[in-house]
């Protein structure tokens, strides 16, 4: 894959240095700072990238204020935009391999894993919006009086959208999309930790049609470059996606300038089992639901509650069964759970293990670090006899670990689901499908899913309650949350319109 222009250096891990997008153009930083990209999986340093300034975000914004005024984007029918979203959807497919390799390298993604979800998951983002790009339509309203309204949906002007390091492709493209074919700008800010895939999506989209200036990518410490990014006065919307704490942080910012903001923020799923359900599609479902990206999922199922009748039998079926999941080296096409992203996410997740063992917890299989060539890796875990207040059962974990508590009936089940202050996502495991209806009906989450877990869609919204934050992703809700609607009312007296 090509990162910059003209062909850069490389480094160990054979991917090329990055550097910043802005205006159509790849620069360095404004001080020539670059930083270096670590591979989970053996903890090497495999290519650096520029390590924006401040001022450089000021002139991502300033390029993408130029564009956004000028109506080289918004100026076009959402029919045009719609043709080039579709040709960053060809695109995609074409770089498929280029998009998996970048992925499974900053992440530690298994690269099957990145091949099959990841990839996919994005393109079919921009195909989907590209398609409601076809019919966007204003609205006739019927009126009192001799008037006649009609309602416009606009564009905002120049989004900021700020990823986090685990789904860096798919949740950067469920905001860009959305944004560009409401006819946006973009300043695109993805975790410091893992920026690959969106240098390389840079390049995708200049070659879709995209104008310079519409779409800019900086990269950089969040910490460095996140207030200014998120308060400056010519971001007209903030889409955050990442953790609560740092979600509400910079919800304050955004707020001091009035400024529109989505966000998709932590989650702690409790997934439901009951007596009544397949036992072999619930273990299989519960499994998944806790170590796909290696549990560093703000929708996993990190909290199974299983019907009492069947908490020994599911606790037995977990301990025989998580050690043959194939685990390790991202690139074998048969792993399925690879490295934590970091050793700062390693070392979290170990120290909330080892603090729930010291409490008594029962470590009912893994519990321990893996020494895998220098990568950071952490064994699948399941930990029963903890109770609800626990800090391994209410605070978001973020990596390959499952707390197991029993239930005796339906309201418990339902009590224990919603005693988190999160509310992303949830699941229900039972074949009595009235019990689903009336149990999802009651869960606090933004989407639940019955007997499976991460059924995702573009055409499905999701997004949280509580601490899990506010607004939509995927489906016509993103769409709507970057535009405004505009009113636009005539008086048809004859003496008022002549």
């Amino acid at each position: 894959m090509t990162l910059t222009d003209p062909a850069p250096t490389t480094t160990e891990g054979g991917l090329p240095a990055g550097r910043l997008f802005i205006d159509g153009q790849w620069r360095e930083a404004s001080d020539g700072g670059r930083t270096d990209v670590i591979g989970p999986a053996t903890g090497r340093v495999i290519t650096t990238v520029a390590r924006a300034t401040t001022d450089d975000v000021d002139a991502a914004v300033a390029a993408a204020r130029r564009a956004f005024d000028s109506g080289i984007w918004s100026g076009l029918s959402s029919r045009e935009r719609a043709r080039i979203l579709q040709r960053a959807y060809d695109l995609m497919r074409e770089r498929t391999e280029d998009l998996a390799q970048a992925e499974s390298a900053d992440v530690g993604k298994p690269i099957t894993l990145a091949r099959v979800v990841d990839v996919n998951n994005a393109a079919e983002l921009y195909e989907f919006y590209a398609s409601l790009g076809h019919h966007l339509d204003g609205e006739v309203r019927e009126t009192t009086g001799n008037t006649h309204a009609y309602v416009k949906r606009e564009p905002l002007g120049v989004v900021a959208a700020i990823t986090p390091f685990n789904f860096p492709l798919i949740l950067s493209s469920s905001k860009i999309a959305p944004a560009l074919i409401a006819g946006n700008t973009i300043v695109h800010k993805p975790a410091g930790d893992t920026p690959l895939s969106a240098l390389v999506m840079a390049e995708i989209l200049r070659d879709a049609g995209v104008p310079d200036g519409v779409f800019n990518v900086v990269t950089g410490s969040g910490a460095v470059l996140g207030d200014h990014l998120v308060g400056h006065p010519d971001v007209d919307k903030v889409a955050f996606t990442g953790s609560t704490e740092i979600g509400a942080h910079a919800a304050s910012v955004a707020s001091l300038a009035l400024t529109p903001f989505t966000a998709e923020l932590g989650g702690n799923a409790a997934n439901i089992l009951f007596a009544d359900a397949d036992l072999d599609t619930a273990v299989h479902t519960v499994i998944s639901a806790f170590v796909f990206n290696s549990g560093q999922f703000c929708m996993a199922g990190p909290r199974l509650l299983v019907e009492r009748p069947l908490y020994d039998v599911v606790l037995g079926i977990l301990a025989d069964a998580l050690p043959h999941v194939p685990f390790g080296d991202p690139t074998d096409p048969d792993t399925v759970i690879g490295p934590l992203a970091s050793a700062t996410q390693l070392e979290k997740v170990a120290a909330m293990v080892e603090r729930a063992r010291a409490a008594g917890a029962r470590i009912v299989t893994g519990g321990e670090r893996v020494d895998l060539d220098g990568g950071f890796y952490y064994r699948p875990t399941v930990i029963a006899d903890v109770p609800n207040d626990a800090e391994i059962v209410a605070e978001e974990v973020f990596g390959p670990v499952l707390t197991v508590q029993p239930f005796d009936t339906e309201d418990e089940a339902v009590a224990l689901a919603n005693s988190t202050r999160y509310g992303l996502a949830s699941g229900i495991q039972t074949v009595d499908l009235a019990k689903a209806h009336r149990v999802a009906a009651q869960l606090q989450a933004g989407i639940t899913w019955v007997n499976g877990w991460a059924l995702l869609d573009p055409s499905v919204p999701f997004g949280g309650v509580k601490a899990s934050g506010w607004g939509r992703e995927n489906g016509p809700e993103a769409m709507a949350s970057y535009q405004r609607s505009h009113s636009i009312v005539f008086n048809l007296d004859t003496a008022a319109t002549r």
